[in-house]
């Protein structure tokens, strides 16, 4: 199975484009190195994806013949990536708050581009 369309019937990514797009924009790697959309995958190999801030390993267990559920995510993929990685991104999460005094309303267009200068171009709360 190519690993774009692996990478979308596992729920890593929420459509094959995006996959594909992460593929040849270099946030997948199989064995540290960079591969392409088309390459056939095996079973038991570790596929490293870049999602944002989070490094998640994965290792391959099984190939399903198209998107599965949520639930069945599991029958084809393990999660080896490290507890650490999940709670650094619980608390980066923790810190990108904006405190803003009750009652002074919305932030305007110029304090919004300021906050989103300050916290990068990611979704600020």
């Amino acid at each position: 199975m190519r690993i774009d369309k692996y990478l979308w019937a596992v729920r890593i990514y929420k459509t094959r484009t995006m996959a594909a797009d992460a593929v040849k924009g270099g946030k997948v790697k199989i064995a540290s190195d960079n591969v392409k959309p088309a390459r056939e995958m095996k079973i038991g190999e570790s596929i490293v994806v870049q999602l944002g801030e989070l490094q998640k390993t994965i290792k391959v267990i099984g190939f399903p013949a198209n998107r599965v559920s949520a639930k069945e995510v599991p029958n084809f993929l393990e999660d080896l990536t490290p507890e650490e990685e999940y709670k650094s991104i619980a608390r980066l999460k923790e810190f990108r708050f904006v405190w803003r005094d009750r009652g002074t309303g919305r932030p305007t267009k110029k304090e919004r581009r300021d906050i989103e200068e300050w916290f990068g171009d990611e979704e600020t709360p």
